[in-house]
């Protein structure tokens, strides 16, 4: 029982760590280091304004090539200094011809369909400027994105600039929506303090930016390669920081059922990355780095969803032990979890009958993103998870959106 004991209280640490003790350790040290005057500092080189290549590697984008085409083309930067690179390889939909028609836009194309971080290794081979901006073809660019991205690359020890994305909110949203909302601004919060510590724990794939010079080529069967690029440069020891600012604005998923097929294939290219990237583990070489990353991501995709499950099973022998009606702390626990789960379900139970209660939805999506990992570790093992992006079904726009 003592052993069990034991196991439960590590169990709950990890879990509690990884979703909200990180977050609370992260502003007690950024507010140590302010209160030192040990904040980053930095002479700006305020006339730096490179010319940059706006890259979107896209597969059958044709409904939104008008409106992410004059998105760019609105953009508050010098647009002389603005280069337009399309890569569309294996799309079938008439998205190469229709994008030859504006004026400025490079269009890649071959006929084959190998996946979009092929499309990116090929791509790079064309980027002329010192600046690459990534971008996905269905996602609106805030008007001052690249001017904010710029800003913080006149810092010479910063190597990649995340931007934020930012998630259509609608009056009522669906499960999906609400969840992913929330956590977007969760995520967003605690991507301010990694900055502001040392760097963030890999880029949004959305919006995002590196100099040119850094690229590496990736593995053609990489399954996040925004985090993987993103990583890759930190490991050189340049710094990932992250503009707010930045933004770039997508559709929610238009139900959990999408989102979770999103939600499986980063799980599975999660572990994956956490195997290739492996080194990144060694604090000692890494330091602060290594800190982040295993608090932020690593035990994320690893220990916390299997600690979730395990969880339950040892509270209840637990709280068993104890007197399961009791007002021990096992068995208020135990019911807590029973609670917890069942606001779940009844968060399933009423998206499903298109009934509205956010507050519901927020256990329901937590539940959905643990579920996650379980199917993409299945998918990752089994080697069945493919490079290609399947897309998935969006939600209608919306009036406002929400980070």
């Amino acid at each position: 029982m003592l052993a069990l004991e034991v196991l439960f209280w590590i169990a709950l640490f990890v879990i509690f760590y990884s979703y909200l003790g990180y977050g609370i350790l992260l502003f007690a040290m950024i507010k140590v280091r302010r209160l030192l005057g040990m904040d980053k500092k930095f002479e700006e080189n305020e006339d730096y304004e490179p010319e940059v290549t706006l890259f979107v590697a896209a597969y059958n984008e044709k409904e939104y090539l008008d409106a992410k085409v004059n998105n760019s083309k609105s953009l508050n930067y010098p647009q002389n200094k603005i280069k337009q690179l399309w890569v569309t390889d294996g799309s079938d939909d008439g998205t190469p011809g229709l994008l030859k028609k504006y004026d400025g836009v490079q269009v890649l194309h071959q006929p084959e369909r190998n996946g979009k971080i092929a499309a990116m290794n090929r791509g790079m081979a064309f980027v002329d400027t010192p600046i690459v901006i990534f971008s996905d073809g269905n996602t609106t660019l805030g008007k001052d994105a690249i001017k904010e991205i710029i800003r913080l690359f006149r810092n010479p020890k910063v190597g990649c600039v995340s931007g934020e994305k930012r998630i259509y909110s609608k009056e009522a949203d669906a499960a999906a929506g609400a969840g992913e909302g929330l956590y977007w601004k969760y995520e967003s919060q605690l991507k301010k303090w990694d900055a502001e510590l040392y760097s963030v724990v890999g880029a949004a794939g959305e919006l995002f930016a590196i100099r040119t010079e850094l690229w590496q080529e990736v593995e053609k069967d990489t399954l996040l390669d925004d985090f993987m690029i993103s990583l890759r440069v930190a490991m050189s020891g340049y710094t990932i920081q992250y503009n707010p600012e930045a933004y770039a604005i997508e559709e929610a998923s238009a139900n959990v059922k999408e989102e979770l097929k999103r939600k499986v294939r980063i799980s599975a290219g999660g572990l994956q990355s956490v195997v290739r990237l492996a080194p990144l583990l060694n604090i000692f070489k890494y330091g602060t780095l290594s800190f982040q990353y295993i608090s932020h991501r690593v035990l994320r995709w690893t220990l916390t969803p299997f600690f979730l499950l395990l969880l339950i099973p040892i509270n209840l022998v637990l709280a068993l032990n104890e007197g399961i009606f009791s007002l021990g702390i096992y068995s208020l626990l135990f019911w807590g979890q029973v609670l917890f789960y069942a606001a779940a379900l009844l968060g399933w139970f009423l998206e499903n009958r298109q009934i509205k209660v956010k507050v519901l939805f927020v256990p329901y999506y937590f539940f959905i993103m643990n579920l996650s990992v379980y199917l993409g570790l299945g998918r990752y093992l089994k080697g069945s998870q493919s490079v290609n992006w399947e897309r998935a079904k969006r939600g209608g726009v919306a009036a406002e959106p929400v980070a």
